[in-house]
């Protein structure tokens, strides 16, 4: 599998997103492969998933499955890779170690890398020694000077080389789509390992494979990898192969300006899932990260995005992420839901709460969504409502209790409880006219009359307008509740 895997029938343009299924995928690599996503999409090109799985001991399928999972969930869908095969796999690393193999051979009979067998204690010395100097660490060269028979002898020992790429001098240059023209020093560059003492291909050599035998043409990825970039060119160049188009965006920063952690709260896409934030909410946040539409619009469809987006607009600065500004984007889109997806979505959070769905009106679970959709944030806080809904979860807040202690406020709700019992069915089409009857009963307007009977009927101080709720609740629980409320000492 060499170079005839290169085809000339693929899309001119190709981009990867090349996760390590060794975790969850965190919401700064689905930033990543979402401009991936956008940017093939724009240009009528490819998206291909590879898995960089070459750290064995921390790979699993369980963490592969949740990666792709949370990319489909968002929206993000691949060409090529697992799944959807194509001609230039297989998409996961560890199947592909005999390539890997093969253009290390050639390099290593090329005279551009060779065998390493130093320690790690001496690196480590090393690399003490040369910032006591004030020196940049990197590689002596040490063993680049072995002869045949001296590899041969340590060999024999028992120990295993690492193979080191021969850098040699001169500038690197590249143009960045986003950051512009970059220089790097040679100079500054150690001999850099590109096969490990296990055989196993390290990153910057796997990566150069992957993407030149895959036929990517632009590699969109985060600035951590900068540094790696000169690395690979020179791989490139060794191999005297064209790199691809590089573009490095910025990473998110938490609120205090360093990275994205989780001391900042969730950073995992699964965990805004649980939280009940929606796919295209969470997929429109990303995107505004440090990217500002050409229309000016906030709130993008996929198709709008896909129309807008432009790698080279993205920003050089790094984004700040602001949980309560994807909580605003999250809001608006629950309530650009109608009530019976709304219900749907809400199902699990029930469930969840111990509600037995099977009983329950679908009708009813709509109408608790309508009411529900302008106070929700995210899904999950449905659970705070229930007890409003369904009896058996509900209970009174310590703030509804010292409203209902109140006397003024027990005087209030007796003369409501008088009301209803003489009123009609409080669910009916008469719930504005009771509203003002209570007030002329009463003699109480606005919050005076409002916080007591809130508090009694639902067990909070505040929640869904009562204009809404009390006809959902009927006058036989809205009776209950209010005597309930009486009781209380």
């Amino acid at each position: 599998m060499t170079e005839q895997l290169r085809s000339s029938m693929t899309p001119t343009i190709r981009v990867r997103f090349a996760p390590a299924p060794t975790g969850l995928l965190h919401i700064g690599n689905a930033r990543t492969a979402l401009f991936n996503f956008l940017f093939a999409k724009r240009n009528e090109g490819a998206l291909v998933l590879r898995i960089e799985d070459t750290d064995l001991e921390r790979s699993t399928d369980a963490s592969l499955e949740r990666i792709v999972e949370d990319l489909r969930w968002l929206g993000i869908f691949w060409d090529e890779g697992p799944g959807r095969d194509g001609l230039v796999g297989p998409y996961r690393q560890s199947e592909r170690l005999s390539i890997y193999r093969e253009f290390a051979d050639r390099l290593c009979q090329e005279g551009k890398c060779y065998k390493c067998f130093c320690s790690e204690e001496r690196l480590e010395k090393l690399r003490k020694e040369q910032l006591s100097k004030g020196r940049m660490p990197r590689y002596d060269g040490r063993c680049r000077s072995l002869s045949v028979e001296e590899i041969g002898k340590i060999e024999s020992s028992g120990l295993h080389p690492v193979l080191r790429f021969h850098v040699g001098k001169g500038p690197i240059l590249f143009e960045d789509l986003i950051h512009g023209k970059m220089d790097f020093d040679s100079a500054g560059i150690g001999d850099f390992i590109i096969v490990r003492s296990d055989g196993m291909a390290a990153y910057n050599f796997a990566c150069v494979i992957d993407d030149h035998s895959m036929n990517i043409t632009h590699v969109i990825r985060g600035e951590d990898h900068l540094s790696n970039t000169p690395r690979q060119i020179l791989l490139y160049q060794a191999l005297a192969w064209v790199p691809p188009v590089f573009a490095h965006h910025p990473l998110i920063l938490g609120p205090d300006r360093s990275p994205l952690s989780k001391r900042h709260g969730a950073t995992a896409v699964s965990q805004y899932r649980e939280e009940g934030f929606l796919p295209e909410a969470l997929r429109n946040y990303l995107l505004l990260l440090g990217w500002t539409p050409p229309s000016g619009q906030e709130m993008l469809s996929l198709e709008k995005m896909v129309e807008e987006f432009s790698i080279e607009d993205v920003s050089r600065s790094a984004p700040i992420y602001n949980r309560k500004k994807l909580e605003w984007l999250n809001s608006f889109y629950i309530r650009e839901k109608d009530d019976g997806q709304l219900s749907q979505m809400l199902i699990p959070y029930l469930q969840r709460a111990g509600i037995n769905i099977d009983q329950i009106d679908p009708r009813r679970l709509d109408q608790i969504s309508e009411i529900l959709k302008e106070n929700i944030i995210i899904l999950s806080q449905a659970e705070e409502y229930l007890g409003i809904f369904f009896d058996q979860k509900f209970s009174l807040e310590d703030g509804a209790r010292t409203v209902l202690r109140d006397p003024k406020n027990r005087d209030t709700l007796r003369s409501i409880l008088t009301l209803l019992e003489e009123s009609s069915e409080a669910g009916s089409d008469e719930e504005t006219p009771l509203l003002i009857q209570l007030e002329k009963r009463t003699g109480r307007k606005g919050k005076d009359l409002f916080a007591p009977l809130r508090a009694a009927v639902t067990g909070k101080t505040r929640g869904p307008e009562l204009v809404k709720t009390l006809p959902l609740l009927g006058k036989e629980r809205i009776m209950t509740r209010l005597k309930m409320a009486l009781e209380l000492t």
